[in-house]
């Protein structure tokens, strides 16, 4: 079975034997948007307009030359053909720019959704950071718990000679903590 050429196999299907034209449709788009821009300018409209101008000059008044005498049938037939073809190369290049416009909103879409997104990510991290540093101690309360253990050190270094001084002062300590804390 290996000995029969492709053609002869019936599992392979044969080649097309039409002629194929192939076609860049990039091309084709980039040529046609281009000649749309083309369309659209005065430069464009003033050529036209001489052009026009010196074919009825020419066929009015140059009698020699006079191929396409009054009803200008020859130039009508120019304009239909240029229209026949300017129009279908205009709608091509206005669907090119809807294409590349859809593109460019999905693309603004996903990225407004990643913003939204890190947006409120941090605003999380925000709120949580701000929870957390409400819980840290900070640089007075610190100083006041070291000045309370400094008093407490210098008075366990130089006790007093009253007993009742002592107990009020431990009292007054644990109060002045508990209120901070609470």
């Amino acid at each position: 079975m290996s000995d029969l050429s492709a053609r002869q196999r019936l599992d392979t299907p044969r080649t097309s034997r039409r002629f194929a034209l192939n076609v860049d449709v990039e091309a084709v788009g980039r040529v046609s948007e281009s000649f749309a821009r083309f369309l659209g300018t005065g430069r464009y409209l003033a050529m036209q307009t001489i052009f026009v101008i010196v074919w009825i000059a020419l066929n009015l008044f140059a009698l020699k030359w006079q191929w396409d005498p009054y009803p200008f049938i020859l130039l009508n037939l120019a304009f239909s053909t240029q229209a026949a073809y300017a129009a279908p190369l205009i709608l091509l290049a206005q669907n090119r720019q809807e294409n590349r416009d859809r593109v460019a909103l999905e693309e603004d879409r996903r990225r407004a959704e990643q913003t939204k997104a890190d947006t409120e990510y941090l605003a999380r991290e925000l709120a949580a950071l701000r929870l957390a540093v409400g819980e840290v101690a900070t640089r007075d309360y610190l100083r006041r718990e070291l000045e309370e253990l400094h008093e407490k050190l210098a008075e366990l270094q130089h006790p007093h000679p009253s007993a009742d001084g002592d107990a009020a002062n431990k009292s007054d300590g644990s109060e002045r903590r508990s209120k901070r804390r609470g």
